[in-house]
């Protein structure tokens, strides 16, 4: 197969800090062609630094899905554009690549589901944290059992004063939502990846709008100042899910919460052999994954070993992002499943849905088994 042909619809913040580089780590395998975004001068600024010698740029996504000789489309836009997007994709004929969540609510995820079932194509759902060294190892362990049967897990995505203050993160006509869809979707990701469980049967939960709307003004937020009179999101969401085989899910999102135990991307699981947990985020200093046991009559915990790495042979090309897009990239030449399946990334969505609904309504959400797409 001659080199694949992707195009990039969104040419923000995602897509030069984490897919534009990523891809070019794979000169001899693909080559971006087309780049669209509703700033012009976005898209050429992306296709004269980035792009093939033959590469266009557009505002309009519509125009550049009719380039047939695109193989690839990776969608990098604000989370509700990801359904008519993702959609038109696949009737083009394009695979797809969506930034993570899948959609901004379940009724634009089943959309998605069934664009993709019927066109054929491979699709996939850009939760890059399941690369991380640290989540590969805990997955591996979670297949050869060792932690026994996992019933009971945290996802954890919580900031202690991180707020996005750039962009439409704080815009929930354009995100749906803000720290739960955010951030939240990939805690929640890694550890339905680790329990390999993905049939909840209900859902409670409840949203806060708390210190993004002190009329007084925020303090000490990573980022700088946020605006109050436009911050439309909650700035923390909390869920509790039950799962078929009774085993429960409890998940902390917060972009700022007044807390000392900040952990992101992380995940805690408690099995009947052991348990295991991840802990990263900005609010520690390296991430560590340590597993505790019961061995010779005491307990105890393992670590990765201290020992460093070697200068210059670390980063780079093992980063998850850029390891995410070799893997998606062999995916479509090899015709191979890609690491996150859609039918994953919808239970995430699915879930995340749900706990919106139960915070609005006051009561659990229950899934009905018929409505289930897995």
């Amino acid at each position: 197969m001659s080199k694949l042909r992707i195009g990039i619809i969104g040419c923000g913040g995602i897509a030069n800090n984490k897919h534009f580089p990523a891809l070019s780590h794979f000169k001899e395998e693909c080559e971006i062609v087309a780049f669209c975004d509703v700033i012009e001068e976005r898209a050429l600024k992306a296709a004269k630094e980035f792009g093939s010698a033959d590469a266009k740029a557009y505002t309009d996504y519509t125009e550049l899905l009719k380039d047939h000789s695109i193989d690839i489309v990776h969608v990098c836009t604000p989370n509700v554009s990801h359904s008519p997007i993702t959609v038109a994709a696949f009737e083009a004929g394009k695979h797809v690549l969506c930034e993570k969540p899948m959609a901004h609510n379940t009724e634009a995820a089943q959309k998605m589901m069934e664009a993709w079932r019927k066109s054929g194509k491979k699709f996939t759902v850009a939760y890059q944290n399941r690369f991380r060294e640290e989540v590969q190892a805990l997955h591996q362990s979670c297949e050869r059992e060792e932690l026994g049967e996992i019933y009971f897990a945290k996802a954890h995505a919580v900031r202690r004063r991180a707020v996005p203050t750039w962009g439409v993160f704080p815009d929930k006509s354009q995100q749906g939502g803000g720290p739960l869809i955010d951030i939240g979707t990939h805690a929640l990701d890694i550890t339905l990846w680790m329990m390999n469980n993905y049939k909840p049967v209900s859902v409670s939960g409840s949203v806060f709008h708390k210190l993004g709307r002190l009329p007084e003004g925020p303090e000490g937020n990573l980022f700088g100042p946020w605006d109050p009179e436009t911050f439309e999101v909650e700035d923390s969401a909390f869920g509790y899910i039950k799962m078929e085989d009774g085993s429960t899910i409890f998940l902390e999102s917060s972009w700022a919460l007044n807390t000392l135990d900040a952990k992101e991307a992380a995940t805690t699981l408690c099995g009947t052999k052991g348990g295991a947990q991840i802990i990263s985020g900005m609010g520690q200093k390296e991430k560590e994954l340590i597993f505790n046991r019961a061995h010779n009559n005491m307990l105890v915990e393992q670590k990765k070993s201290p020992v460093g790495n070697i200068a210059y042979f670390e980063g780079g090309a093992n980063s998850p992002e850029v390891l995410e897009a070799k893997q998606w990239l062999a995916a479509v030449k090899e015709d191979k499943e890609p690491l996150v399946k859609p039918e994953q990334a919808f239970i995430v969505t699915k879930i995340l849905d749900a706990i919106y609904e139960s915070a609005e309504t006051g009561k659990e959400v229950v899934f009905k088994k018929e409505l289930e797409i897995v």
